[in-house]
């Protein structure tokens, strides 16, 4: 049986990103709205109502608009925005951290946020294993390819006078919009502290969470964090974590045009200081990837189906 999805906002980075995972699929049939009508409220609010399943690549604001024009109980939908990623009602479309049956069984799915994915796949598993008690209060550091910003910051990056810097940061405000999520979903007391940056890359990511032994429950060693990682996530083809890293250093473009996300464990040689580390593609797992494997759980297809693995 084919299933019938419209990707509404799919002229920007993350809905051609996804649009390229399902083309050629047989299981899969893309509902397209040409230049003419994709802004067009009534062909939209057609095309939203007869999906089987839609994708929302908007802003916030336009995200609700289109879930409130759907007027049947049977379309279901993915929202990549960060409208609904703490909202009750919608199950938060991670399957590692969320549950793949609770994805799979829902009709509301908000897809993670790029540096969100990283930070939660390290923490929430430490924090349910009580390695990570949960009122510590947490850093994370995290720097990702300027695709991250979308059309706007890609024009910017790709300009013809040249990337405009090497190394931006940003959210100096300390009030980033993935940071209510990041807190919610691991089960934290306090809101961390998140310092993201953009870096001169198409794209590519590493999400840093720096810890001192005082931090983590008494005993914990690199060995008993990777342990807990590794047995959360065993059986996963997405998320994987490394057994050891023979280099000093990790690069951001390890995952780039991937889906699939690997988690490191670092710590000195007195087990005083660790870093957890994730590397990821912003554009794969840390969105369009992820939508993908959303969209397969909620239609009963094969989980990796269409991704970069």
């Amino acid at each position: 049986m084919t299933a019938t999805v419209f990707i509404d906002g799919g002229a920007g980075t993350t809905g051609l990103q996804i649009a390229e995972r399902l083309a050629g699929r047989a299981d899969i049939a893309l509902i397209r709205l040409d230049e003419a009508r994709r802004k067009d409220d009534a062909a939209r609010r057609e095309a939203l109502n007869d999906a089987d399943l839609v994708i929302l690549c908007l802003p916030d604001d336009a995200a609700r608009e289109a879930v409130s024009l759907i007027g049947n109980s049977r379309t279901r939908v993915i929202d990549a925005s960060t409208a609904h990623r703490v909202a009750p009602g919608w199950v938060y479309g991670f399957p590692e951290i969320s549950g793949r049956d609770a994805v799979a069984d829902a009709r509301f799915v908000s897809n993670p946020g790029c540096y969100s994915t990283g930070f939660i796949a390290l923490v929430a598993p430490l924090v349910k294993a009580g390695l990570i008690p949960a009122g510590v209060l947490l850093g994370c550091n995290a720097v990702s390819g300027y695709s991250g910003g979308g059309k706007a910051m890609i024009a910017e990056f790709e300009g013809p006078d040249g990337a405009p810097s090497a190394y931006r940061s940003y959210a100096l405000t300390l009030a980033h919009k993935h940071v209510p999520e990041m807190q919610q979903h691991c089960g934290l007391a306090e809101r961390p502290l998140f310092a993201p940056a953009v870096v001169s890359v198409y794209s590519g990511m590493l999400v840093d969470v720096p810890l001192h032994a005082a931090q983590l429950a008494r005993g914990t060693t690199a060995e008993s964090l990777r342990a807990a990682l590794a047995s959360h996530y065993a059986g996963s083809a997405i998320v994987t974590v490394a057994d050891d890293h023979d280099d000093a250093t990790l690069r951001i473009e390890l995952m780039k045009d991937r889906d699939d996300m690997r988690l490191f464990v670092f710590a000195d040689g007195s087990g005083a200081q660790f870093r957890l580390i994730a590397a990821l593609d912003n554009l794969g797992k840390g969105a369009s990837g992820a939508a993908v494997q959303n969209l397969n759980l909620m239609l009963n297809l094969p989980e990796t189906a269409g991704l970069r693995l």
